[in-house]
C-alpha cells in the first residue's frame, strides 16, 4: 500500500510518499481501506519534532481520525464484518489482549494512539481493533465521519466529564475556527448551554454564529475579558474551554465569574502561562482544570449523539494524500475552519 511516512522530525521535506507492506491483523483486530483521514495539529506538531506523545517512534504514519471499509477482519472477530463502513476510535484504551494494539499504554504514560504512536491514517489501509471501530450510518459520507473522533471525544470529556457543564451555563470557547471548536459549539449548544465564541478574524466570527455561536469576539483586536463580562451583565461566564492556551489565558481567568472554571486541552500557543492574579482566583473560586484522555466508554454515546443530532460538518478543504505537505502547510497557516481531509 501507499503511505506517507517519515523517518525524523523536521519540515515538510521529511515526508516520504512510499510504498509499505499491508497490515496485516491479529485475532481481534480489523483492517480498514482508508477512504478519508482528518488532519490535527499534533500530525505537525509531531512531524516538527516540537513534542512527542509518550511511546512515539519511527517511522511513523500520522492520522488520528480515521473512516473507510473493513477489508479484513481477524480469525476471533464476529461483531465486524468485511465491507463494513466504520470510523475508528484511535485511543488504544481498553483494547483486548488478542489484537496486535494491545498493551501499548493506556490513559497515562506511554499511551497507545492510532496516527499518535502506532501507524495511522495517512496511508491507504488503517490497522484497529476490532472494539474501536463504530459503524458509519449509509447516509453518512465516509469524509463527514472522519471529521468526529479526536475533535468531537477531546470537546465533548472537556466539556462535559471534566467540566461538567449543565444547560442554562455560559461557556466561552476559543479559537473558533478549528475543528476542535468547531464541535464544542455544538455540542455546548446542543446541551442548552450559551456560547461564546471566539476567533482571530471576523469571517471566523461569522462562521462560529452559523455554526450556533450566540454572542462572539475578535480575539485579536477585541477585549475577550470585557466581552465575556458584558455578555453576562458583569457576572463572567461560568466556563472557559481553552486549547490556546498562553495567547488568551490571563484575559480568560478575568472572564469568569464566581465558581467558575476554566478547562485547558491544548496549548496552540505556547505552554507556558501566567496566572494575572492568585487573589481574584482563590477570592473567586475559580477551578483551572486540565482535560485528560476520555475514557473508551465516551466514544459509542458521543458518537450516537453525533448520528443522531443536527450537527453540521465542517471540512474546509481536501487533499491527496500525495499532497499530504501542503494540507500541514495549511494547516500550520491557520488560514482554515474546520477540518482539513486527506484521501488516499
Amino acid at each position: 500500500m501507499k503511505a506517507m511516512l517519515y523517518h525524523e522530525s523536521g519540515g515538510p521535506e521529511v515526508l516520504q510518499y512510499v510504498d509499505v507492506a499491508d497490515p496485516e491483523p491479529g485475532p481481534r483486530d480489523v483492517v480498514v481501506d482508508v477512504a478519508a483521514t482528518a488532519l490535527n495539529r499534533l500530525d505537525v506538531v509531531q512531524r516538527n519534532g516540537w513534542f512527542h506523545m509518550p511511546g512515539f517512534q519511527y517511522p511513523h504514519i500520522a492520522g488520528m481520525d480515521v473512516a473507510g471499509m473493513v477489508s479484513a477482519i481477524g480469525s476471533q472477530v464476529d461483531d465486524v464484518a468485511i465491507g463494513d463502513r466504520v470510523v475508528i476510535d484511535p485511543s488504544l484504551a481498553g483494547v483486548p489482549e488478542s489484537s496486535k494494539l494491545a498493551g501499548m499504554g493506556d490513559l497515562y504514560g506511554e499511551l497507545g494512539i492510532i496516527g499518535g504512536t502506532v501507524d495511522g491514517g495517512y496511508a491507504e489501509k488503517c490497522l484497529a481493533p476490532s472494539s474501536h471501530v463504530c459503524q458509519v450510518p449509509d447516509s453518512m459520507p465516509l469524509e463527514h465521519a472522519a471529521t468526529f473522533p479526536t475533535c468531537y471525544l477531546t470537546a465533548a470529556h472537556a466539556l462535559f466529564d471534566v467540566g461538567e457543564l449543565q444547560a442554562g451555563e455560559t461557556v466561552m470557547i476559543h479559537a473558533a475556527g478549528s475543528g476542535v471548536s468547531t464541535a464544542a459549539i455544538q455540542l455546548a449548544k446542543h446541551a442548552g448551554a450559551t456560547v461564546l465564541a471566539t476567533a482571530g478574524t471576523n469571517e471566523k466570527c461569522d462562521r462560529a454564529l452559523e455554526l450556533g455561536a450566540d454572542h462572539v469576539c475578535n480575539n485579536r483586536s477585541g477585549d475577550v475579558t470585557g466581552f465575556a463580562r458584558g455578555i453576562t451583565a458583569g457576572a463572567g461566564v461560568n466556563m472557559v474551554f481553552d486549547h490556546v492556551g498562553t495567547a488568551l489565558f490571563g484575559q480568560s481567568l478575568f472572564g469568569i465569574g464566581i465558581g467558575g472554571r476554566l478547562v485547558n486541552c491544548g496549548n496552540s500557543s505556547g505552554d507556558e502561562a501566567t496566572i494575572p492574579s492568585l487573589g481574584y482566583v482563590f477570592h473567586s473560586g475559580i477551578k483551572i482544570l486540565g482535560s485528560d484522555p476520555y475514557r473508551p466508554e465516551e466514544f459509542g454515546p458521543v458518537w450516537d449523539t453525533f448520528c443522531e443530532g443536527d450537527f453540521e460538518v465542517v471540512i474546509d478543504s481536501e487533499f491527496a494524500l500525495a499532497d499530504a505537505a501542503a494540507a500541514q502547510a495549511k494547516m500550520l497557516s491557520n488560514d482554515f475552519f474546520g477540518k482539513i481531509i486527506l484521501k488516499p
